[in-house]
């Protein structure tokens, strides 16, 4: 006998105050009409307040992240609380500029006829955030949906419930729910949501995930953004800044205990460097994380893996990589108990081995030796399009070859994650990766919808109105010829 599941829909799913989901998003329909004629001033003061709500909210979220998975609280202030303010402040300072219709040049054949763009908000947004970043991956995209004139629906991750909760106080405190508004849940909270008709979502999480999400768009035919992720490949070459390059990497790479879509997945190095360089990375974690498994399990610096699912399917990368006659560089200490795994660097992993096929997501850094550079293009073009791209070197010739030759989201120079940082530059993916830029005036753009204006002020066009006579005949070849 087979028993029937009740199907989950939308009117079905609730908030704290009891608030259905759609209920709310039938809500956000009034207020998204009425707020294209939104101000400058009426968005900004909007952004205002999510910024100041954050900003009174930092030693609650600074608690919770260490309760959710030991986030440390340096790293909370940099990359959550000190990224939605300065996102922020960025909209709130050039918000009048990105608002402002821009003027298109002058077209001979519309002489007559002023052409602008007109950015107009999309209305009712949905917001999927993932668990890694939970408040920056949440209120980020939410100001540039504010400041493009949007109302929104916000659904964090369940992994990490404690900040779950103290952002929905935030929301709760500073919007009424026919503006912004969260649903806390899983997957069926999820799909109750792309089962109804937005107007954009945006999306961040892994590429399998963000295929579902734009197959639920497509029902609508609504607009995505899909931040997405992938194995973001590390160039370490011959004329590296080796010391620069180690500490940059120990970084960038188990910053969040490699719980970060940008953050290197593997290494190529140079085999003239290798051994000095794994030396200096074998210094460097000593230094920042302790001298043995024991004080690195120690180390407040060190943030655990979100719950015991994820530690385990680390622990299946690693296990995979040492039965194939990958070796142990330093690390390899797993605490399942704990959700813990050390920062882990591996020398002599096979080409089929799990860890270069799947996004680590975790503290695993794979270094794989190289003599010849365009064999380490051609293996990049051979996977699907990164995130992130990064190449260390001081010979420009090879690093402006590693660029042309190469696509990714995007790339550093000498430098490991800080195109994520920078606040004038796009951020996004390409295919696998990701669909559509966020960030500054990138992201209000994503939550824009670019309306064209031709405002004729003298009419042409009908120059060229049927019955196609001789005259208009010849008025149509004399522009044809004159154009070519």
């Amino acid at each position: 006998m087979t028993t029937s599941v009740p199907l989950v829909r939308p009117d079905n799913l609730h908030l704290a105050g009891g608030h259905s989901v759609r209920a709310v998003f039938e809500s956000q329909q009034t207020t998204a009409l009425r707020w294209r004629l939104s101000t400058v001033g009426q968005r900004i003061a909007r952004i205002r307040k999510l910024r100041d709500a954050v900003l009174a909210a930092a030693p609650a979220l600074r608690i919770a992240a260490a309760a959710d998975f030991r986030k440390p609280e340096a790293e909370v202030n940099l990359t959550e609380i000190f990224t939605v303010v300065s996102e922020a402040n960025m909209a709130i300072r050039r918000l009048k500029r990105w608002m402002k219709p821009t003027r298109v040049g002058f077209s001979p054949l519309m002489a007559g006829t002023r052409g602008s763009i007109e950015y107009q908000p999309r209305g009712r947004c949905l917001i999927i955030a993932p668990w890694n970043y939970p408040v920056n991956l949440s209120f980020c995209p939410l100001v540039l949906a504010l400041a493009a004139g949007n109302t929104a629906i916000i659904k964090p991750s369940e992994m990490t419930p404690n900040l779950a909760a103290e952002m929905q106080k935030i929301i709760d405190e500073s919007f009424p729910s026919d503006e912004v508004a969260m649903f806390q849940g899983e997957s069926d909270v999820a799909q109750a949501l792309l089962d109804l008709p937005f107007d954009h979502i945006f999306f961040t999480g892994a590429p399998a995930l963000g295929k579902v999400v734009m197959a639920a768009a497509a029902r609508h035919l609504t607009s995505v953004t899909l931040e997405l992720g992938g194995k973001s490949p590390t160039i370490i070459d011959a004329s590296a800044d080796l010391k620069a390059a180690a500490h940059n990497v120990c970084w960038s790479k188990f910053m969040n205990n490699g719980q970060t879509c940008i953050a290197p997945d593997h290494l190529f190095v140079h085999d003239s460097v290798a051994d000095e360089f794994l030396d200096l990375v074998r210094e460097r974690l000593a230094e920042v994380f302790g001298k043995d498994d024991d004080a690195r399990f120690r180390s407040p610096d060190l943030a655990r893996i979100v719950n015991a699912r994820h530690t385990s399917r680390v622990r299946r990368l690693l296990d995979d990589a040492r039965a194939r006659g990958a070796t142990v560089v330093v690390g390899g200490d797993v605490r399942e108990e704990h959700c813990y795994v050390s920062p882990t660097v591996l020398e002599g992993v096979p080409a089929d081995a799990a860890i270069l096929q799947e996004e680590i997501f975790g503290p695993l850094l794979p270094v794989i030796r190289f003599d010849e550079l365009d064999a380490v293009i051609d293996r990049i073009n051979g996977g699907d399009k990164p995130l992130a791209l990064y190449v260390w070197g001081k010979d420009r010739a090879r690093i402006r070859r590693v660029l042309d030759r190469t696509s990714s989201g995007g790339a550093c120079v000498n430098n490991t994650v800080v195109q994520a940082l920078h606040p004038l530059l796009p951020f996004g993916g390409v295919n696998y990766s990701g669909l559509g830029s966020t960030h500054g005036e990138f992201g209000f753009r994503a939550f824009s919808h670019a309306r064209a204006i031709a405002d004729t002020r003298v009419g042409m066009v009908h120059l060229f109105f049927p019955p196609y006579t001789a005259r208009v005949k010849r008025i149509i070849e004399m522009t044809l010829r004159w154009l070519t």
